[in-house]
């Protein structure tokens, strides 16, 4: 199964009911994510954009990244998002055996919290490429997590697509309720840079809200 879908199907959704793909479109919001973080190149920007529009997020973080900008990771925090766990090296988790994978994972999390003493109500976890065995499922979900994946995905991180392409991706599928893939990457600079700040102004003309994950999960 290739998870290459702009908007996420809702046989996958079925076939993993256990996962957290969208929220029920009741309430005017919608929540943004950014994975691959923090890199300064990238992340610092976005803040300032999130910002600038009074908007909150959640940032699906990789261990090592924390580790090496942790002075941007704290400033997620300072500002008000919701932080989640993307593995330590950003790991395919089709590709990597369970314990190794879990120990990744664990891993990142120490990291998370060793960094401050910041702690998400939930603990929640979006698996890189979108890709994780239903055992390493099982068993992140006995350890606590919530696992995150998806509705749209924005295909920032694809330089084959244009800039408009990418702008249309999101503003053709958002929906209140819809969990919106973004990374802050440099893979995903070019496209992020034109698309973020054209979403948030539509967001804010249609009412609709850019919320944190963990405020209701």
């Amino acid at each position: 199964m290739k998870f290459n879908f702009v908007k996420m199907p809702r046989f996958i959704q079925w076939l993993y009911p256990e996962r957290i793909w969208a929220f029920s479109n009741k309430k005017k919001s919608v929540y943004l994510t950014f994975d691959d973080g923090p890199i300064p190149e990238v992340t610092t920007w976005v803040l300032d954009i999130l910002k600038k529009h009074n908007a909150k997020a959640t940032f699906f973080c990789i261990g090592e990244n924390i580790q090496k900008h942790s002075e941007i990771f704290q400033k997620i925090i300072a500002e008000g998002h919701a932080i989640g766990n993307h593995t330590f090296n950003h790991l395919n988790g089709w590709k990597t055996k369970t314990s190794e994978y879990i120990e990744n994972v664990e891993k990142a999390e120490r990291q998370k919290t060793e960094k401050s003493e910041f702690k998400n109500q939930q603990s929640l976890f979006r698996p890189p490429y979108g890709k994780i065995t239903s055992k390493q499922a099982k068993i992140l979900q006995q350890k606590g997590f919530k696992i995150v994946m998806w509705d749209i995905i924005s295909f920032d991180f694809d330089n084959s697509i244009s800039e408009e392409k990418c702008l249309q991706n999101v503003l053709r599928n958002i929906k209140p309720g819809s969990i919106v893939v973004f990374h802050d990457s440099l893979k995903a600079e070019k496209n992020l840079l034109f698309v973020l700040p054209k979403v948030l102004e539509y967001l804010n003309k249609n009412e609709l809200l850019p919320q944190r994950l963990d405020v209701i999960i």
